[in-house]
């Protein structure tokens, strides 16, 4: 039952990922805005609901290790699995906005994160903090993107139905999450019964179904030549992790670690996160495209995590 529900769970996904990317586009169509700015707002919210989903059912119901482990290990796999596989289906032009206010974003976040979880707990006021700054944020990103194209000359491209277009994004969000919901179910069934621990399990199998949406929707995006929907959404995804999904879950119920847990992920993890994320920076400015060499980098970083943390917990 448990590689029926995965099996199923990455059908549905893939369904809801094609539906996505084509709402996305037209949505982009419609607002004036740019597909990178739809794919770091609208579709990087809804792939990283299941995180948001996951961590708050983890910590409602004490879990804390697997809310902040989703999110850690979440981060790692859209770095360096899905946008190393994504760049191996088709190389990637790296737009500047990516590389000037995206990327140093993205590192914000992670470096406010790393400070507030230093002492174990993420208490309401850290989380606020981190919600607020997204909200300004996604807010400015928006009026920015808006302005820049009143100011272009070009011709816009037909616009199609706002109606479609958004049935079409809620059809994808929809599907990506029941999706990854029943790919999460049906993977953590089988890593409990191999008697794998609440951290591990939050840092791989829960991480890698979560980053199910962004996995699907980037391949989706590539495969479609829609590359600034593709980076957009990864990046966006992890400021949306940190930001929304832990500084939501936080707020909700503060996140208190005990401190083997809090050990494992400040000391190990994030240098993981950290080092992925500084790493991707030389990757974005050198070089024409992001292409399928820099892939197989990040695929070999991702694989060196995951065989480190599997093989410290036999």
């Amino acid at each position: 039952m448990d590689f029926i529900l995965l099996i199923l769970g990455l059908a549905v996904l893939v369904i809801g990922g094609e539906f996505l990317v084509k709402g996305a586009v037209g949505i982009a169509r419609n607002l004036e805005i740019s597909p990178l700015v739809i794919g770091m707002t609208v579709v990087s919210f809804g792939t990283s609901a299941p995180e948001l989903l996951v961590s708050l059912q983890a910590a409602a119901e004490g879990s804390p290790e697997i809310a902040v482990g989703n999110v850690i290990g979440s981060n790692i796999a859209n770095l360096a699995l899905v946008l190393g596989l994504t760049v191996l289906i088709f190389p990637i032009i790296v737009e500047r906005q990516t590389k000037v206010i995206d990327w140093p974003v993205m590192m914000l976040a992670t470096i406010l994160f790393y400070i507030f979880l230093f002492d174990g707990v993420i208490e309401l006021w850290e989380g606020l903090v981190l919600f607020s700054f997204l909200v300004t944020f996604v807010t400015w990103l928006i009026r920015r993107s808006r302005k820049e194209s009143k100011l272009k000359i070009e011709e816009h491209p037909v616009k199609e139905s706002t109606l479609l277009t958004v049935g079409y994004l809620l059809l994808g969000l929809i599907g990506l999450y029941f999706g990854s919901e029943w790919f999460v179910e049906g993977a953590v069934q089988i890593a409990v019964n191999l008697g794998m621990s609440k951290s591990v399990i939050g840092v791989t199998i829960v991480a890698f179904g979560t980053s199910a949406p962004e996995l699907v929707a980037s391949c989706v995006a590539a495969y479609r030549k829609q590359s600034d929907i593709s980076i957009g959404t990864l990046i966006g995804s992890n400021i949306f992790n940190i930001m929304a999904v832990i500084g939501l879950t936080s707020v909700v119920s503060p996140i208190g670690l005990k401190s083997a847990d809090t050990s494992q992920f400040l000391y190990f993890d994030m240098y993981w996160v950290a080092g992925i994320a500084i790493a991707l920076l030389p990757m974005l400015y050198f070089g024409a495209k992001f292409g399928r060499l820099k892939g197989v980098m990040l695929l070999t970083s991702y694989i060196v995590y995951i065989s480190i943390i599997v093989s410290n917990n036999i």
